[in-house]
């Protein structure tokens, strides 16, 4: 593992920590309003301050954390596993395979947030319509890098002499050939969710995403916009989490990409 690496799984280990302990880490219900509104950082028995009803922010930080963890640890190994049954299903057959590219393509042809406009206007708010939209984005990025993967190890000279030494094509494929196909679909997984945390982040910015009063990331920077200028430090605290996780996750990436080089 690189320093760089390190360092990302530093920031991830640290985030992901706080936002399953937040019950232990803060005494305040993340919904519960008082009168001592939008009260800075320290201020009647509030760590980081309230917001505009007087809900604690770090409570709200806290417990935003784990609405995000939430989704991504949800919404990716779906995508996952989706989108690799999708890649073994077009590396069977011809006919398949122009299905399955066609069902790609269509799902790419979607920019995220009318994907995400799409889906709420069906499905209605919340988690659920985040995690769908997550995992229909993530379905052909891992399917095609998958297919590919696996069009080209099947060739190889280690998979020539298993089928000859009379290895079947799912015995080819599921002890041989998916196993050394496998790395670039690991980095692929810190990337989708550095793509999931900021995905969510704007969806719950612009109001299709977790609503109100459930805590989130982006429900947090969409609320303190008004009050920017005399509150700055409602913004801080979300926006620093959101970048802390992003860019921990592909500092993962960028680490795991270079060990599968080696």
């Amino acid at each position: 593992m690189t320093p760089r690496g390190i360092i990302g799984l530093a920031l991830v280990g640290v985030l992901l920590g706080a936002g399953l302990a937040a019950p232990l880490l803060t005494s305040h219900d993340p919904n519960f309003q008082s009168a001592d509104a939008l009260v800075g950082p320290g201020s009647a028995g509030h760590l980081y301050g309230t917001d505009e009803i007087g809900r604690d922010l770090l409570s709200r930080l806290l417990y935003s954390i784990r609405t995000d963890l939430m989704v991504v640890l949800i919404a990716v190994p779906l995508g996952l596993l989706i989108g690799g049954a999708l890649a073994l299903v077009a590396v069977t057959h011809r006919v398949a395979d122009v299905a399955v590219q066609r069902l790609f393509d269509l799902l790419l042809s979607f920019p995220s947030l009318i994907l995400g406009l799409t889906v709420t206007a069906i499905a209605g708010f919340g988690a659920g319509s985040i995690v769908t939209v997550i995992v229909l984005i993530e379905i052909p990025s891992f399917g095609r890098m998958l297919r590919g993967a696996i069009l080209v190890h099947r060739d190889r000279e280690y998979a020539v002499a298993a089928r000859i030494g009379g290895a079947g094509p799912l015995r080819l494929l599921t002890r041989h050939v998916l196993p050394n196909a496998a790395d670039p679909v690991v980095v692929q997984v810190a990337v989708a969710m550095s793509v999931a945390v900021i995905l969510e982040g704007a969806m719950s910015f612009i109001g299709i995403g977790i609503r109100p009063p459930d805590a989130s990331l982006g429900g947090m920077l969409s609320a303190s916009r008004p009050y920017l200028e005399d509150h700055p430090f409602y913004a801080l605290g979300p926006l620093v989490v959101i970048t802390a996780l992003v860019v921990g996750l592909n500092l993962i990436a960028e680490a795991l990409n270079r060990g599968a080089r080696r």
